[in-house]
Protein backbone atom coordinates (compact mmCIF):
# COMPACT_ATOMS: atom_id res chain seq x y z
CA UNK A 1 0.00 0.00 0.00
CA UNK A 2 1.86 3.25 -0.85
CA UNK A 3 1.01 6.35 1.15
CA UNK A 4 -0.34 8.96 -1.04
CA UNK A 5 1.41 11.78 -2.24
CA UNK A 6 1.16 15.34 -0.21
CA UNK A 7 -1.08 18.18 -2.29
CA UNK A 8 0.62 20.48 -4.13
CA UNK A 9 0.10 24.02 -2.17
CA UNK A 10 -1.00 27.20 -4.01
CA UNK A 11 1.68 29.75 -4.57
CA UNK A 12 2.03 32.50 -2.86
CA UNK A 13 2.48 35.93 -4.96
CA UNK A 14 5.82 36.84 -5.02
CA UNK A 15 7.19 33.02 -3.57
CA UNK A 16 8.58 30.86 -6.19
CA UNK A 17 6.82 27.58 -5.92
CA UNK A 18 8.43 25.15 -3.67
CA UNK A 19 9.16 21.82 -5.63
CA UNK A 20 7.27 18.43 -4.23
CA UNK A 21 9.34 15.82 -1.94
CA UNK A 22 9.96 12.89 -3.64
CA UNK A 23 7.56 10.08 -2.47
CA UNK A 24 8.94 7.62 0.58
CA UNK A 25 8.57 3.82 0.46
CA UNK A 26 5.77 3.13 2.81
CA UNK A 27 7.23 1.05 6.13
CA UNK A 28 5.22 -1.37 8.30
CA UNK A 29 6.33 0.06 11.57
CA UNK A 30 5.72 3.72 10.80
CA UNK A 31 3.82 6.03 12.76
CA UNK A 32 1.59 9.05 11.81
CA UNK A 33 3.68 11.67 11.08
CA UNK A 34 3.12 15.45 9.51
CA UNK A 35 5.75 16.56 7.51
CA UNK A 36 7.80 19.55 8.69
CA UNK A 37 7.27 23.29 8.10
CA UNK A 38 10.92 23.66 6.78
CA UNK A 39 10.47 20.75 4.38
CA UNK A 40 8.99 23.12 1.95
CA UNK A 41 5.29 22.07 2.80
CA UNK A 42 3.32 25.32 2.75
CA UNK A 43 -0.27 23.50 3.37
CA UNK A 44 -1.84 20.77 5.64
CA UNK A 45 -0.68 17.22 4.92
CA UNK A 46 -3.54 14.51 5.59
CA UNK A 47 -2.83 12.46 8.60
CA UNK A 48 -1.74 8.60 7.72
CA UNK A 49 -2.51 5.47 10.04
CA UNK A 50 -0.38 2.56 10.52
CA UNK A 51 -1.18 -0.28 8.79
CA UNK A 52 -0.73 -2.38 11.92
CA UNK A 53 -3.21 -0.34 13.81
CA UNK A 54 -5.29 -0.95 11.45
CA UNK A 55 -5.59 -4.44 11.49
CA UNK A 56 -5.59 -4.59 15.23
CA UNK A 57 -8.64 -2.89 15.10
CA UNK A 58 -10.00 -5.00 12.45
CA UNK A 59 -9.49 -8.35 14.95
CA UNK A 60 -11.09 -6.92 17.50
CA UNK A 61 -14.07 -5.66 15.38
CA UNK A 62 -14.30 -8.88 13.49
CA UNK A 63 -13.59 -11.99 15.89
CA UNK A 64 -12.75 -15.24 14.74
CA UNK A 65 -15.56 -18.10 14.36
CA UNK A 66 -16.17 -20.17 17.24
CA UNK A 67 -14.99 -17.62 19.85
CA UNK A 68 -17.30 -15.41 22.04
CA UNK A 69 -16.15 -12.05 21.60
CA UNK A 70 -14.97 -10.39 24.45
CA UNK A 71 -17.71 -8.49 26.79
CA UNK A 72 -17.30 -4.45 26.31
CA UNK A 73 -17.74 -2.14 28.88
CA UNK A 74 -20.69 -1.80 29.75
CA UNK A 75 -21.54 -5.54 30.33
CA UNK A 76 -19.04 -5.85 32.57
CA UNK A 77 -19.93 -2.45 34.69
CA UNK A 78 -23.82 -3.88 35.37
CA UNK A 79 -24.66 -4.19 38.48
CA UNK A 80 -24.27 -8.12 40.75
CA UNK A 81 -27.98 -9.77 40.99
CA UNK A 82 -29.03 -12.01 43.75
CA UNK A 83 -27.77 -15.13 41.37
CA UNK A 84 -24.19 -13.91 40.72
CA UNK A 85 -23.66 -13.52 44.47
CA UNK A 86 -25.47 -17.42 45.95
CA UNK A 87 -23.07 -18.47 42.55
CA UNK A 88 -19.63 -16.90 43.99
CA UNK A 89 -20.93 -18.35 47.66
CA UNK A 90 -21.41 -21.63 46.15
CA UNK A 91 -17.74 -21.77 44.11
CA UNK A 92 -16.37 -20.44 47.23
CA UNK A 93 -17.98 -23.07 49.50
CA UNK A 94 -17.13 -26.11 46.89
CA UNK A 95 -13.14 -24.39 46.82
CA UNK A 96 -13.15 -24.47 50.60
CA UNK A 97 -14.41 -28.41 50.95
CA UNK A 98 -11.74 -29.31 48.66
CA UNK A 99 -8.98 -27.74 50.07
CA UNK A 100 -10.37 -29.35 53.69
CA UNK A 101 -10.23 -32.56 51.90
CA UNK A 102 -6.31 -32.03 51.05
CA UNK A 103 -5.44 -31.49 54.08
CA UNK A 104 -7.22 -34.09 55.78
CA UNK A 105 -6.47 -36.74 53.42
CA UNK A 106 -4.07 -37.95 56.00
CA UNK A 107 -5.94 -38.20 58.96
CA UNK A 108 -8.48 -39.47 56.94
CA UNK A 109 -7.00 -42.12 55.92
CA UNK A 110 -5.51 -43.12 60.06
CA UNK A 111 -8.93 -42.98 60.63
CA UNK A 112 -10.04 -45.46 58.51
CA UNK A 113 -7.20 -47.67 59.65
CA UNK A 114 -7.91 -47.24 62.94
CA UNK A 115 -11.46 -48.22 62.28
CA UNK A 116 -10.90 -50.95 60.08
CA UNK A 117 -8.51 -52.55 63.32
CA UNK A 118 -11.26 -52.18 65.65
CA UNK A 119 -13.95 -53.52 63.65
CA UNK A 120 -11.63 -56.48 63.11
CA UNK A 121 -11.05 -57.41 66.50
CA UNK A 122 -14.84 -56.60 67.58
CA UNK A 123 -15.36 -58.90 65.12
CA UNK A 124 -13.07 -61.36 66.38
CA UNK A 125 -14.04 -61.15 69.74
CA UNK A 126 -17.95 -61.80 69.00
CA UNK A 127 -17.19 -64.51 66.82
CA UNK A 128 -15.03 -66.27 69.66
CA UNK A 129 -17.61 -65.62 72.41
CA UNK A 130 -20.36 -66.66 70.10
CA UNK A 131 -18.21 -70.15 69.50
CA UNK A 132 -17.54 -70.15 73.37
CA UNK A 133 -21.60 -70.70 74.13
CA UNK A 134 -22.14 -72.83 71.06
CA UNK A 135 -22.60 -76.57 71.69
CA UNK A 136 -19.01 -77.37 69.74
CA UNK A 137 -17.69 -76.58 73.34
CA UNK A 138 -20.29 -78.78 75.55
CA UNK A 139 -18.78 -80.66 78.35
CA UNK A 140 -18.93 -84.38 77.39
CA UNK A 141 -15.97 -85.77 79.38
CA UNK A 142 -15.55 -85.23 83.39
CA UNK A 143 -12.24 -86.10 84.70
CA UNK A 144 -11.29 -86.48 88.46
CA UNK A 145 -7.78 -85.61 89.36
CA UNK A 146 -6.42 -86.47 93.32
CA UNK A 147 -8.87 -88.82 94.16
CA UNK A 148 -6.95 -91.72 96.36
CA UNK A 149 -9.41 -92.53 99.09
CA UNK A 150 -12.84 -91.59 97.46
CA UNK A 151 -13.66 -93.39 94.36
CA UNK A 152 -13.74 -91.31 91.19
CA UNK A 153 -16.39 -92.84 89.21
CA UNK A 154 -18.54 -92.07 92.07
CA UNK A 155 -17.38 -88.19 91.77
CA UNK A 156 -18.08 -88.44 88.24
CA UNK A 157 -21.40 -89.49 88.61
CA UNK A 158 -22.26 -86.22 91.06
CA UNK A 159 -20.87 -84.27 88.20
CA UNK A 160 -22.86 -85.64 85.52
CA UNK A 161 -25.18 -82.55 85.65
CA UNK A 162 -23.02 -80.63 84.18
CA UNK A 163 -22.74 -82.85 80.86
CA UNK A 164 -24.12 -80.40 77.88
CA UNK A 165 -23.26 -77.38 79.33
CA UNK A 166 -21.27 -75.11 77.17
CA UNK A 167 -17.62 -74.34 78.95
CA UNK A 168 -18.02 -70.82 79.25
CA UNK A 169 -21.44 -71.58 81.83
CA UNK A 170 -20.38 -73.83 83.82
CA UNK A 171 -21.34 -73.07 87.44
CA UNK A 172 -19.01 -73.28 90.31
CA UNK A 173 -21.44 -73.05 92.79
CA UNK A 174 -23.05 -76.50 91.00
CA UNK A 175 -20.04 -78.27 91.39
CA UNK A 176 -19.77 -76.95 95.26
CA UNK A 177 -23.29 -78.04 96.00
CA UNK A 178 -22.45 -81.82 94.39
CA UNK A 179 -18.77 -82.30 95.93
CA UNK A 180 -20.08 -81.14 99.50
CA UNK A 181 -21.41 -84.44 100.31
CA UNK A 182 -18.10 -85.95 99.88
CA UNK A 183 -16.52 -85.41 103.44
CA UNK A 184 -12.82 -85.98 101.89
CA UNK A 185 -13.05 -83.27 99.68
CA UNK A 186 -11.12 -80.63 101.21
CA UNK A 187 -10.58 -78.48 98.68
CA UNK A 188 -11.44 -78.53 94.90
CA UNK A 189 -10.19 -76.21 91.49
CA UNK A 190 -12.25 -76.34 88.38
CA UNK A 191 -9.76 -76.42 84.70
CA UNK A 192 -11.69 -76.53 81.13
CA UNK A 193 -9.86 -78.56 78.18
CA UNK A 194 -11.23 -76.93 75.12
CA UNK A 195 -13.15 -78.62 73.28
CA UNK A 196 -15.30 -80.56 75.86
CA UNK A 197 -13.25 -81.57 78.77
CA UNK A 198 -13.99 -80.69 82.13
CA UNK A 199 -10.88 -81.61 84.65
CA UNK A 200 -11.80 -81.56 88.45
CA UNK A 201 -8.65 -81.49 90.94
CA UNK A 202 -9.20 -82.60 94.17
CA UNK A 203 -6.82 -82.40 97.70
CA UNK A 204 -8.64 -84.69 100.42
CA UNK A 205 -8.60 -84.60 103.64
CA UNK A 206 -5.55 -86.07 105.70
CA UNK A 207 -7.47 -87.82 108.60
CA UNK A 208 -4.91 -87.86 111.73
CA UNK A 209 -6.91 -90.44 113.90
CA UNK A 210 -10.71 -91.49 115.30
CA UNK A 211 -12.14 -89.97 118.06
CA UNK A 212 -14.49 -92.61 120.25
CA UNK A 213 -18.31 -91.62 121.06
CA UNK A 214 -21.19 -93.36 121.80
CA UNK A 215 -22.10 -93.29 118.24
CA UNK A 216 -18.91 -95.36 117.31
CA UNK A 217 -15.34 -94.28 116.15
CA UNK A 218 -15.54 -90.98 114.34
CA UNK A 219 -12.54 -90.34 111.77
CA UNK A 220 -11.35 -86.78 111.55
CA UNK A 221 -8.98 -84.45 110.04
CA UNK A 222 -6.89 -81.73 111.92
CA UNK A 223 -9.12 -79.24 111.44
CA UNK A 224 -11.94 -81.24 112.89
CA UNK A 225 -13.58 -82.54 110.45
CA UNK A 226 -15.53 -85.85 110.49
CA UNK A 227 -15.07 -87.79 107.55
CA UNK A 228 -16.44 -91.37 108.44
CA UNK A 229 -18.12 -92.86 111.53
CA UNK A 230 -17.45 -96.63 112.05
CA UNK A 231 -18.32 -99.01 114.60
CA UNK A 232 -15.12 -99.80 114.85
CA UNK A 233 -11.95 -98.28 115.06
CA UNK A 234 -10.69 -97.68 111.75
CA UNK A 235 -7.35 -99.33 110.94
CA UNK A 236 -3.78 -96.65 110.47
CA UNK A 237 -5.14 -94.48 112.05
CA UNK A 238 -4.67 -93.68 116.05
CA UNK A 239 -7.07 -93.45 118.72
CA UNK A 240 -7.29 -89.78 119.90
CA UNK A 241 -7.90 -88.35 123.17
CA UNK A 242 -8.29 -84.60 123.64
CA UNK A 243 -9.80 -82.81 126.60
CA UNK A 244 -12.19 -79.98 124.98
CA UNK A 245 -13.13 -82.23 122.14
CA UNK A 246 -12.52 -81.62 118.23
CA UNK A 247 -13.06 -77.53 119.09
CA UNK A 248 -10.20 -77.49 121.10
CA UNK A 249 -7.04 -75.63 120.94
CA UNK A 250 -5.46 -78.67 121.79
CA UNK A 251 -6.88 -80.77 119.19
CA UNK A 252 -5.56 -77.85 117.02
CA UNK A 253 -2.06 -79.06 118.83
CA UNK A 254 -2.21 -82.49 118.22
CA UNK A 255 -3.48 -82.08 114.40
CA UNK A 256 -0.03 -79.92 113.42
CA UNK A 257 1.98 -82.53 115.72
CA UNK A 258 0.50 -85.24 113.82
CA UNK A 259 0.80 -83.43 110.27
CA UNK A 260 4.86 -82.44 111.05
CA UNK A 261 5.30 -86.24 111.31
CA UNK A 262 7.68 -87.57 108.77
CA UNK A 263 5.65 -90.53 107.05
CA UNK A 264 7.54 -93.16 108.59
CA UNK A 265 7.63 -92.01 112.27
CA UNK A 266 3.43 -91.44 111.52
CA UNK A 267 3.02 -95.34 110.51
CA UNK A 268 4.07 -96.08 114.04
CA UNK A 269 2.28 -93.93 116.17
CA UNK A 270 -0.92 -95.86 117.41
CA UNK A 271 -2.21 -93.08 120.19
CA UNK A 272 -2.60 -89.11 120.73
CA UNK A 273 -3.54 -87.53 123.93
CA UNK A 274 -3.52 -83.85 124.49
CA UNK A 275 -4.84 -81.77 128.06
CA UNK A 276 -3.71 -78.77 126.77
CA UNK A 277 -1.80 -77.28 123.69
CA UNK A 278 1.02 -77.81 125.15
CA UNK A 279 1.69 -81.39 126.40
CA UNK A 280 0.80 -83.28 123.11
CA UNK A 281 2.18 -86.89 123.76
CA UNK A 282 2.21 -89.90 121.55
CA UNK A 283 2.31 -93.25 121.57
CA UNK A 284 4.61 -95.65 119.49
CA UNK A 285 5.14 -99.03 120.27
CA UNK A 286 4.39 -99.08 123.85
CA UNK A 287 6.33 -96.57 124.28
CA UNK A 288 5.65 -92.82 125.48
CA UNK A 289 6.74 -89.68 123.53
CA UNK A 290 6.31 -86.45 125.46
CA UNK A 291 6.16 -84.36 122.70
CA UNK A 292 5.34 -80.86 124.20
CA UNK A 293 3.62 -78.04 122.06
CA UNK A 294 3.74 -77.90 118.24
CA UNK A 295 6.51 -75.83 117.89
CA UNK A 296 9.87 -76.74 116.61
CA UNK A 297 8.64 -80.17 115.27
CA UNK A 298 11.01 -80.80 112.48
CA UNK A 299 13.06 -80.55 115.39
CA UNK A 300 11.96 -82.76 117.74
CA UNK A 301 11.29 -85.53 115.03
CA UNK A 302 15.04 -85.52 114.01
CA UNK A 303 16.29 -86.08 117.36
CA UNK A 304 13.34 -88.70 118.71
CA UNK A 305 14.83 -90.83 115.98
CA UNK A 306 17.96 -90.40 116.96
CA UNK A 307 16.82 -91.34 120.44
CA UNK A 308 14.66 -94.20 118.88
CA UNK A 309 17.68 -95.62 117.12
CA UNK A 310 20.18 -95.67 120.03
CA UNK A 311 17.09 -96.84 122.66
CA UNK A 312 14.22 -99.23 120.88
CA UNK A 313 10.73 -98.61 122.19
CA UNK A 314 10.51 -101.90 123.19
CA UNK A 315 13.25 -100.77 125.92
CA UNK A 316 11.86 -97.34 127.05
CA UNK A 317 8.75 -96.28 128.79
CA UNK A 318 9.28 -92.78 127.92
CA UNK A 319 10.87 -90.31 126.18
CA UNK A 320 10.72 -86.84 126.80
CA UNK A 321 10.88 -84.32 123.57
CA UNK A 322 9.54 -81.15 124.87
CA UNK A 323 12.64 -79.78 124.50
CA UNK A 324 14.85 -81.25 122.28
CA UNK A 325 17.95 -79.65 123.22
CA UNK A 326 17.72 -81.89 126.49
CA UNK A 327 16.11 -84.94 125.97
CA UNK A 328 15.12 -87.88 128.73
CA UNK A 329 14.58 -90.88 128.11
CA UNK A 330 13.55 -93.52 130.81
Amino acid sequence: MRRPSPLPSTPSAGRPPTPALPPVAPDDDASTEAVPADAGASGPIAPMLPLIAGERQAEKSDPLDGEDPEPDDAASDRPLGVRDVWAAARARRRALRREIRRFTARQRRRRNAWLAAVGAVLVVAVGAVALAYSPVFAVSTITVVGAEKLDPAAVEHALSGQLGTPLALVDSSDVKAALVTFPLVETYTIEARPPQELVVRIVERTPIGSLSSKAGHTLVDAAGVALATTKDAPEGYPALTVTGGAGSRAFAAVGAVYRALPEDLRTQVSAVSATTPNDVTLTIEGADVLWGGAEDSAEKAVVLRAAMAESPPSKVDLYDISSPDAVVIR
